[in-house]
């Protein structure tokens, strides 16, 4: 299935159903007076994340999405239906924006969750509404108002407690291969990984859903490459993985202040996560070549990194089981921060 992280799409909330003018006929009643009914209310838009779901290739073939119009009213004082919902089901992780594309008006994060994006209009008077005593025989009603419409952008950011970053061929689907289930492209040229991949990983009794995204190169902020535009989807990890190839004819210093510098450039917090280096490809390197890299490294970074072959598997359960030290980390600081007075709640 093709990948789709984003799509626009317009929808519009029924309309509402026009009021009748209708009068009793009724044989033996005289004078019966005016019966019409109400319309009913224009069909609402919803937005609900729902498991099972891990692209919005669904919106990229189907643009437009219209709820059903409320029935008119009738006579009898009948009112008339109100109109069918449309249910906008994404997965979880989605962002709903404005025609912009930068006013967020919702972030779906779990799954069940069900947004009231636009209301139907309301159902018009009937003329039984506008009987007085001095107005005994009305011959006029109200039409049903008018459903709201505009475009909107679905934005997907996938859910993952750590994310690979690096420059293109620095190992990144290599490692997620090993540690978990997940069958990425892996070829011997840059940009072999086109959309994000997650895997899930096991160790010691522990699980952590791991996201990689395709690499980036000097300029992504700019568009250069494939861009920054997958970075949205490591937004929402609690730890970074930072691969650099040793292999490579790059210095790993330059390769690593390459990545951060574009991670400041995008901004959004990536920055300030935490951090873990790893210098990859070790089963490639000479001894002498793997010390000389590492200083490289570790003069860069400002840590000591840690050396990783996918390959040969070395360090890869120590990789791994310093990933679920930051995210027991970070859920302890974010445990005990303290809670804001106020409730936030959207309203329509």
């Amino acid at each position: 299935m093709k990948f789709l992280d984003q799509a626009k799409i317009f929808v519009k909330s029924g309309d509402g159903g026009a009021g009748s003018v209708s009068f009793r006929r009724e044989k033996y009643v005289a004078e019966g007076g005016p019966d019409g009914g109400d319309g009913g209310r224009g069909g609402d838009v919803w937005v609900e994340c729902v498991d099972g779901l891990n692209t919005l290739i669904d919106y990229r073939y189907a643009q437009h999405y219209k709820a059903k119009i409320g029935m008119h009213g009738m006579g009898r004082n009948r009112t008339g239906a109100k109109g069918d919902d449309v249910v906008l089901r994404v997965p979880v992780g989605t962002q709903i924006l404005e025609e912009d594309n930068e006013t967020v008006v919702a972030d779906l994060t779990e799954k069940g969750q069900r947004l009231l994006l636009m209301r139907g209009g309301n159902g018009g008077f009937g003329n039984a509404h506008f009987k007085t005593s001095t107005n005994q025989a009305p011959r006029h009603a109200n039409p049903g108002q008018e459903g709201e419409e505009k475009w909107i952008w679905l934005r997907l950011k996938l859910i993952a407690d750590a994310g690979l970053v690096g420059l293109p061929n620095a190992g990144k689907s290599t490692f997620l291969s090993a540690v978990s289930a997940a069958r990425p492209k892996i070829a011997d040229y840059p940009f072999t990984t086109l959309h994000p991949n997650l895997g899930v990983c096991e160790l010691d009794g522990r699980g952590f859903v791991l996201a990689d995204i395709p690499g980036l190169i000097r300029g992504a902020h700019e568009g250069q490459g494939l861009g920054d535009r997958f970075l949205g989807h490591v937004e929402r990890t609690r730890v970074l993985l930072h691969l650099v190839d040793g292999s490579g004819e790059e210095d790993p210093g330059d390769a690593y202040r390459t990545i951060r510098g574009e991670l400041e450039a995008y901004g959004h917090g990536l920055d300030e996560k935490p951090e873990i280096v790893c210098l990859s490809k070790a089963d490639a390197l000479t001894e002498e070549l793997r010390e000389e890299r590492f200083k490289s490294l570790e003069e860069a970074c400002g840590q000591k990194p840690l050396i990783i072959s996918s390959a040969s598997g070395e360090n890869i359960d120590t990789a791994q089981r310093m990933i679920i030290r930051a995210i027991d980390k970070d859920k302890q600081e974010e445990a005990n921060s303290v809670p804001s007075d106020g409730i936030e709640e959207w309203r329509p």
